[in-house]
């Protein structure tokens, strides 16, 4: 924006979210202190960092729809990355026409605001509001991922990429390079967009997400050989985190946050295997190839990464647990996975059953309990699994209590929980 437009045209207030998708307040402040991030660094001169509570299960599509909504699953509808059609074993992905409560720009919206948001991950496809959209994880489309679609053009010249390309993380030099060129067409792309009249700005970068799942072994241990490269990348990304505060004028506010937080990983935890081996759950073909194999004697089952269903007559099509029966069955469950162990650790820390943690209208589509493992013990619900236990090419896994926010709130030394989020952003903007 030119100085003349500054003198004689000066905007609206603007408050500004830049979402860091995954990481952890605790590895934020060693990035701020070993002088990686030093523009995050100045933004706590006038803000401070706080350790933030995510969702649970700790995963991005149900954050980032608690962060837009304010609400739970129990009423913003989306539980996980994947679901079950209701009465079937059909696997769908919801998405963000599967969202059931009103997000942040809608109600900005019925007040005549505009929003722009970039790159958050829960909102494809596209659809209409008073703003602009670009779609984050899991965008599957451009052409479907933009609104207004006037934007597809410019954002096909300014080679913008959804997402960084997770298949070559095997190749870390193709990785690398991939992952340091999505950051830098998405940064173009952000700031270019700044210049659009808006009341609530929203950029999300969720390479930071792809670089951890990847590459954690290379974040912590400074003796990996990738280690510089992956603190090239933060620097790089504190480098648009300082573009964007150079940019704010002097009535604007800004935020940061994440979604959950990250730590490495020891082990994969195969759910369902476990339920297998100890008799909850029963397969008409082996390995099965869908839920629909599921055998009528199954007890429980698992959906990702750790959401136990009861399988309940009536709520399924082979069903057969009867409502007395539950308590019961959640009863062996809970002594089941408290008490599983690897080379003397617990892998489990919490099991909540979906009273304890959800409350709302769609509390019927909770899991009957959701499990939390203890870090470096990372859950996962595939079917196909032969194993309790393994290790694969990820390196990093996500955590729930690990998240941060960076803000001028005060939370009275109360932890911050990403639900808290809608209604403060609210307020900043509707006074």
């Amino acid at each position: 924006m030119s100085l003349i437009k500054n003198i004689f045209k000066k905007r609206n207030k603007r408050v500004v979210i830049i979402g860091l998708d995954g990481v952890p307040e605790t590895l934020l402040k060693n990035l701020i202190d070993e002088g990686v991030c030093p523009n995050i660094k100045s933004l706590l001169k006038s803000h401070r960092l706080y350790k933030m509570d995510a969702s649970i299960p700790e995963i991005s599509s149900v954050s980032w729809a608690s962060f837009m909504t304010g609400t739970n699953p129990a009423k913003h509808g989306i539980y996980g990355f994947t679901d079950l059609k209701p009465n079937s074993y059909t696997i769908y992905f919801p998405n963000y026409l599967s969202l059931k409560e009103k997000t942040i720009w809608d109600k900005l919206e019925e007040k005549g605001k505009r929003t722009t948001v970039l790159n958050l991950p829960g909102t494809y496809p596209a659809r209409p509001h008073n703003g602009i959209l670009i779609s984050g994880f899991v965008a599957i489309e451009l052409s479907k991922s933009i609104y207004p679609q006037s934007l597809l053009e410019k954002l096909k010249e300014m080679d913008y990429r959804i997402d960084v390309d997770t298949s070559k993380s095997r190749d870390k030099n193709l990785f690398y390079k991939d992952l340091f060129e999505t950051l830098e067409r998405r940064e173009k792309v952000f700031l270019d967009l700044w210049e659009k009249e808006c009341d609530l700005f929203i950029a999300v970068i969720t390479d930071t997400d792809r670089l951890q799942h990847f590459e954690w072994n290379s974040i912590e241990d400074k003796n990996e050989k990738n280690h510089q490269l992956a603190m090239e990348f933060y620097s790089k990304v504190d480098e648009f985190v300082a573009k964007i505060i150079s940019r704010l004028e002097s009535n604007d506010e800004i935020m940061m946050m994440s979604d959950h937080g990250f730590t490495g990983i020891e082990e994969e935890v195969y759910l369902n295997k476990i339920l297998k081996d100890n008799g909850f759950l029963k397969w008409e073909e082996s390995p099965p190839t869908n839920f629909a194999k599921i055998d009528s004697s199954s007890k429980a089952f698992v959906l990702d990464p750790s959401r136990i269903y009861i399988h309940k007559k009536g709520k399924y099509p082979k069903g057969a647990v009867e409502e007395k029966e539950v308590d019961k069955i959640k009863n062996e469950l809970k002594d089941l996975f408290l008490g599983l162990k690897i080379d003397g650790k617990s892998v489990i820390k919490s099991i909540f059953s979906k009273e304890e943690i959800y409350n709302g209208e769609l509390l019927d589509f909770a899991p009957d309990l959701v499990l939390l493992s203890n870090y470096h013990f990372d859950l996962k619900g595939n079917i196909k699994s032969e194993k309790w236990f393994d290790k694969t090419h990820f390196k990093g896994m996500h955590t729930q209590d690990d998240a941060f926010l960076i803000t001028d709130q005060n939370f009275d030394n109360k932890k911050p929980h990403i639900e808290n989020l809608a209604n403060l952003i609210l307020k900043k903007i509707n006074g």
